[in-house]
C-alpha cells in the first residue's frame, strides 16, 4: 500500500492545503495528513477542531487519514511505516526551506519529500495571512472551505466579543 503525509499546521486548513492534499490522495492509496502541534504557538483553533475540519472537507476523498503530531515528522513517518512526505510549494522562497528539511529529514531516515507547486490560484496563500485578513473584515471565503469559513468568522467574532 502506498502512502504518503501531507504535514502542517493547518490553522485552519486552505483551498491551497486541500488541493495539495487531494492531489496526493489521487497518487497514494492512503494520505495522512499529520496536523503538527507547536507548543509555543497559541493556534486560532484547537488541535481537536483543526483535525475535525479537515476530516470534514476531505471525507470525500475516501483515503485520508487525519492525526496531530508532536514531534520531529521523521518519527511520525517512522512508526506508521510512511515513506515519503508531501509538501506543496508556493514560490522558489519556500523551496530554500523546504528543500533544507528534506535533506535533514532524508539524512535522519530515508524518508523521501516530494514538492508539489500549488496551483496558481493559491500560490499567495497561507493560514497566516487569511487570518489577518478575516480579523480586518476582509471576505477570505474563496480561499476556504465553506464550512471551514463560517468556523473562521464565528471564532473571530468569539474574540472580539470577550475583548
Amino acid at each position: 500500500m502506498r502512502r504518503a503525509v501531507c504535514p502542517g499546521s493547518f490553522d485552519p486548513i486552505t483551498n491551497g492545503h486541500l488541493d495539495i492534499i487531494e492531489r496526493a490522495s489521487k497518487l497514494y492509496d492512503v494520505v495522512h495528513v499529520a496536523v503538527l502541534i507547536n507548543r509555543n504557538k497559541q493556534g486560532m483553533f484547537t488541535v481537536e477542531e483543526r483535525i475535525g475540519l479537515i476530516e470534514e472537507v476531505t471525507a470525500g476523498f475516501g483515503n485520508v487519514v487525519v492525526e496531530s503530531h508532536h514531534g520531529l515528522l521523521v518519527d511520525y513517518c517512522r512508526e506508521r511505516g510512511i515513506p515519503a512526505i508531501i509538501k506543496g510549494l508556493r514560490a522558489v522562497s519556500d523551496f530554500d526551506y523546504e528543500l533544507q528539511m528534506a535533506q535533514m529529514n532524508h539524512g535522519l531516515t530515508g524518508v523521501e519529500t516530494l514538492f508539489v507547486p500549488t496551483s496558481p490560484t493559491y500560490s499567495f496563500l497561507s493560514s497566516t495571512l487569511v487570518k489577518e485578513v478575516a480579523s480586518y473584515g476582509g471576505d477570505v471565503s474563496h480561499l476556504l472551505p465553506e464550512t471551514v469559513h463560517g468556523r473562521l468568522v464565528e471564532r473571530i467574532a468569539e474574540r472580539k466579543a470577550a475583548q
